[in-house]
């Protein structure tokens, strides 16, 4: 059975931040992830995992301006400066986190650049996941870059798991990896089951939720439960990270995978 990590970007936000991860060790995760962990002092975040005997398994690097349409710089001409800045952040939280992880993500491509523009960008995609590898090297952590569906995220640079593994193949470093979202690959192109098979070696991370909706995972047309005997099939021997909106509730929702792991679920306490 694959090893479930709880995103708690996603997961129990009827608490703070800072109290989810009591409420994930409580629910029987051993394993957490997040998005952006740069709004919270890393001592804070510290403290939590080691209260509740958690690991970090993975966190993204800082995105940019969220708020202003950022969605990564790794591939935005001009702000090569940031990006070096936004990796050395990174790299100082997952050092303190003991994380061994790190989603670079690609940005955005403006919906009118022509092929020249796009290739342009590609480029300096490459050249600047080589920099962030050979630093990420140094820690022992790995660089995952991940395509997205274009309902969710507009204009990503990324969008199949081919294009993810030829920039990987490119960039040639041997601590970079694609995040395999099985909910973003659905929605893109399908075929879950044979890309498993054909990339498994080169994944660094699984994600997981529901198709439509990105709720549940044991709600909608993906059937995970087959999913996940390919999985151990494959010998896969990383995470899966729950990144899914709870429908009515997180501790509510996670009967599925009680369910799966035949287990009882615990009360919840954050309501």
């Amino acid at each position: 059975m694959p090893r479930f990590a709880a995103n708690l970007s996603f997961l129990f936000d009827e608490v703070p931040f800072l109290e989810r991860f009591g409420e994930a060790a409580q629910a029987g995760f051993r394993a957490v992830e997040f998005t952006f962990p740069y709004d919270w002092q890393v001592r804070d975040i510290a403290a939590e995992i080691a209260r509740h005997g958690l690991e970090v398994v993975l966190f993204n690097a800082p995105p940019g301006d969220f708020a202003a349409g950022d969605r990564g710089l790794a591939s935005l001409p001009g702000r090569e400066h940031e990006f070096a800045a936004s990796i050395a952040a990174a790299l100082r939280y997952a050092r303190a986190l003991d994380c061994r992880r790190l989603h670079v993500m690609a940005g955005t491509v403006p919906p009118d650049a022509d092929a020249d523009e796009r290739d342009r960008r590609r480029r300096l995609f490459v050249r600047q996941l080589r920099q962030a590898c050979e630093d990420a090297a140094a820690q022992g952590i790995t660089i995952l870059i991940e395509p997205l569906n274009p309902r969710d995220m507009p204009n990503y640079l990324l969008r199949t798991q081919a294009d993810a593994h030829a920039i990987r193949e490119e960039v040639g470093a041997p601590n970079l990896k694609v995040q395999f979202d099985l909910y973003h690959a659905q929605i893109v192109e399908g075929d879950l089951t044979e890309k498993l098979r054909r990339w498994i070696a080169h994944v660094g991370h699984i994600q997981i939720a529901g198709v439509p909706g990105r709720h549940e995972p044991n709600v909608g047309e993906i059937n995970y439960e087959w999913l996940f005997r390919v999985i151990d099939e494959l010998r896969y021997d990383g995470f899966v990270g729950c990144e899914y909106k709870p429908l009515n509730g997180t501790t509510a929702g996670l009967a599925w995978i009680f369910r799966l792991l035949d287990r009882k679920p615990p009360a919840s306490r954050g309501g």
